[in-house]
């Protein structure tokens, strides 16, 4: 078999599995570990897989700017963000991440719903501008245009003062063994420290997302209390996020 034929088959099985391991397809296809890994090394430069100890994992459709992931699966964030904006209920104070599906999110909020929005995207902010009921705490710092959010020092000494009902946190990838990723390292820190300042954490997650992951780790399946997603989980995640106590709609 030839290398382009084998790195074709590789990908299928990802595609499939949701996973690959290096020595389970040096044996399946009968060549040296050494070779899979420059396999996986050449596949990973062309942004088709994202490679782990021990393997890879599919890469995550989500890291492209900005503007393109305004349009990627747009009917499933709006989907996903009718069902996560019904969460907030009068009164609460609420973390928003920034990102394309929370921006949708804050488009399916009623006009009349009173509650207190906490945020680092200046864009969530401009959004909930003609929501009257709605104030806004915008936290500020180091602009990452990628996000369009603000990261950095002054960023995280801010959220320390703060406490929250809930954290709408935005991922690139939600896997069975990676977890929630993302891909910035800075921006998985910042995630984190959110999540820990909110009594409840809700990821939404459009279907480019699922069974995929990005390069940095922002935490286990269990850092959230509730997975918002679009369509079916299949059953190894599903019985995973069970295990784990992770609500799902």
């Amino acid at each position: 078999m030839l290398a382009s034929q084998r790195k074709k088959r590789i990908l299928d099985i990802l595609a499939t599995e949701k996973q690959v391991l290096s020595g389970e397809l040096s044996q399946r296809f009968g060549v040296s570990e050494d070779s899979i890994r420059r396999d996986l090394r050449e596949l990973a430069a062309e942004g088709l897989l994202q490679r782990v100890h021990g393997g890879a994992l599919p890469v995550s459709a989500a890291l492209a700017p900005f503007e393109t992931r305004k349009n990627v699966q747009i009917d499933s964030k709006r989907a996903v963000s009718r069902k996560a904006a019904a969460l907030i209920q009068p009164g609460q104070v609420v973390i928003i991440d920034g990102g394309t599906t929370t921006t949708e999110m804050i488009k399916q909020l009623p006009t009349d719903l009173p509650f207190t929005a906490v945020t680092h995207s200046p864009g969530i902010a401009v959004g909930l501008v003609d929501f009257p009921l709605v104030d806004v705490i915008l936290i500020g710092g180091r602009l990452y245009k990628h996000s369009v959010v603000t990261v950095g020092a002054s960023m995280l000494e801010s959220i320390n003062r703060i406490n929250a009902d809930l954290f709408f946190m935005g991922v690139t990838g939600v896997h069975k063994n990676a977890g929630f990723t993302t891909g910035d390292y800075e921006e998985a820190s910042v995630k984190r420290a959110l999540s820990a300042r909110a009594a409840e954490t809700v990821v939404m997650a459009s279907q480019e997302k699922l069974n995929s992951a990005s390069a940095f780790a922002i935490g286990p399946l269990s850092l959230a209390s509730t997975l918002v997603v679009d369509g079916e989980l299949d059953a190894e995640l599903c019985a995973l996020l069970k295990k784990q106590r992770v609500t799902v709609i």
